[in-house]
């Protein structure tokens, strides 16, 4: 099978499906023994990253995957800075479970290692489904005759 050098775009009720299972794993792993009890909460937020990463993939179903995963970078990126920022109207919304659970509540330089790590899963994944989605369609690579050597 070969690459093509366009992606098809992806499937926004597969990508939907892909949040709604990295937000099961990521609740789960706060209420169950998911991940050793040493890595704290960083498979969360590498869970959380890689949810966005995904959701990015939904709204922008022909982007790469490189630049849904910069994208997603600078999302979490600027989420975590935002929790240096702690004015009462903003604490009050993160004390609630959905404030808290999307906007955080304590700035930590580590979790941008796990937002990292989060989004350094989903590009090589998403190139695992890129290439078993197939060539775009119109594609088709030159045949050995028609490649010119330089």
């Amino acid at each position: 099978m070969s690459f093509s050098p366009y992606p098809v775009p992806r499937n926004p009720c597969w990508q939907a499906a892909g949040v709604l299972l990295v937000v099961a794993i990521g609740l789960a792993s706060r209420a169950l023994p998911l991940f050793p009890a040493a890595l704290g909460k960083y498979p969360g937020d590498a869970l959380w990253a890689l949810m966005i990463f995904v959701a990015l993939g939904a709204l922008w179903p022909g982007a790469r995957g490189a630049r849904l995963g910069w994208a997603a970078l600078l999302i979490c990126y600027a989420v975590e800075l935002s929790q240096l920022y702690q004015a009462p109207w903003i604490r009050q919304i993160r004390s609630h479970t959905l404030g808290h659970l999307v906007l955080g509540s304590h700035f930590g330089w580590i979790d941008f290692i796990a937002y990292t790590v989060g989004v350094a899963i989903g590009v090589p994944l998403d190139a695992l489904a890129q290439r078993l989605r197939g060539p775009a369609p119109g594609f088709a690579p030159a045949a050995p005759e028609q490649i010119q050597r330089r």
